[in-house]
């Protein structure tokens, strides 16, 4: 059964803010979904055999090859801002 405690740093790691009086609620689903996924190992699958897509690499003739850096010299000079053949964008991810 997981504790209160569980579902809070759960919620803290997924970036989700739950209320005290939430809190309860969610532990509860949070054990029914355990529950629920716990049943994949009650399953037999020692007759099941392992299913691989054949690997194979799918090759194109190109009539004329590009120049190398020909793309990236045109993808930048379109691009707002660049440094070193290096598309610079701003920061949407931090790690706070």
């Amino acid at each position: 059964m997981a504790t209160t405690e569980e579902v809070q740093k759960l919620a803290a790691l997924a970036r989700i803010r739950i209320e005290d009086k939430e809190l309860e609620k969610f532990t509860s689903e949070f054990d029914a979904i355990l529950a629920y996924v716990g049943q994949l190992e009650k399953l037999d699958v020692s007759g099941e055999r392992e299913m691989k897509p054949p690997l194979r690499n799918m090759m194109r003739l190109d009539s004329e090859s590009n120049a190398v850096g020909a793309n990236t010299e045109k993808m930048v000079e379109q691009f707002p801002a660049s440094k070193n053949n290096a598309l610079v964008v701003k920061q949407i991810i931090s790690h706070d």
